[in-house]
């Protein structure tokens, strides 16, 4: 195995990725209260919404140590591709960084690649399955280190949750001058931009906001048959499909994945909330 892949755990990863060996999910860890967890293969989405919804504090995640990344780069593979949520959002990238550091001082030299994905969730799984497709063709690590950072910068990510609070009170909304109130229905198109969340627009009613997201898709999409269109949603699959078949009847794309989200994600977007990027 001459390449490895890791990823932190708000990436979600299609069944069939996390099955190949090639890919490693570096957990975030999860607190509800006095409930903790690690966000990996035992994640209980049920649970946990559960567990959010009945807790009167707001939920909270810690990155993984150095050491974490670390070890996941002890492997026999030649090159590792790591891609982790938005430096502005979490200390994940800098763990990933440091541990970096810790390898080379403990193992020796070896080509990784660390990518601050500037987004989440889905936008992290885009990056990595362009390394995977890359790493196929065959092309070199320098040339998809490039390739890698060019979709990162092109790409959009747009989300429209049920809930905010916990993106709020956990402090992920500071660039966001003013919020609506929630008491009004409204809810608020969100956008990354340059890896902090900023307010697109907003609209009345879940549904409204949502067709929202698609004219936003469908309208900053450059190229779309060159892209691959990522929806993941939390606990709620008809709205995510809506969503998808909403822009696919405007536009083509190279693909299409529909994914729940894992733990991380669930947290930040809560139940009913849908998170896309192309």
């Amino acid at each position: 195995m001459s390449y490895k892949i890791v990823v932190d755990s708000c990436c979600e990863l299609p069944a069939e990725y996390k099955a190949d060996g090639r890919f490693e999910i570096v957990p975030l860890g999860l607190e509800v209260g006095d409930y903790r967890i690690m966000d990996d293969e035992n994640f209980n989405q049920k649970e946990f919404l559960e567990k959010v919804a009945a807790c009167p504090t707001c939920p909270k995640s810690s990155c993984p140590s150095p050491e974490k990344y670390r070890e996941a780069y002890h492997c026999e593979a030649e090159r590792i591709y790591v891609v982790t949520l938005s430096s502005k959002l979490s200390g994940s990238f800098n763990s990933a960084q440091l541990g970096k550091e810790l390898y080379h001082e403990k193992y020796g030299e070896k080509d990784i690649f660390i990518c601050d994905s500037e987004s989440a969730s889905c936008g992290e799984t885009q990056i990595a399955r362009k390394a995977m497709e890359l790493e196929e063709n065959g092309l070199p690590f320098d040339e998809i280190v490039r390739e890698l950072e060019k979709l990162r910068d092109s790409m959009k990510t747009f989300f429209v949750l049920d809930n905010l609070e916990t993106l709020r009170k956990n402090g992920r909304l500071s660039g966001v001058k003013a919020l609506v109130a929630t008491t009004l229905n409204v809810k608020p198109l969100m956008t990354g931009v340059k890896g902090e969340i900023a307010q697109k627009g907003q609209a009345i009613g879940i549904k409204k906001g949502l067709a929202k997201m698609a004219e936003a898709v469908i309208k900053e999409t450059e190229n779309p048959a060159e892209r691959v269109l990522m929806i993941t949603h939390c606990n709620c699959l008809p709205r995510a499909e809506m969503v998808r078949d909403m822009i696919l009847d405007k536009i083509n794309v190279r693909d299409t994945v529909i994914m729940d989200t894992a733990g991380i994600s669930s947290m930040y977007a809560n139940d009913g909330g849908v998170i896309v990027t192309i």
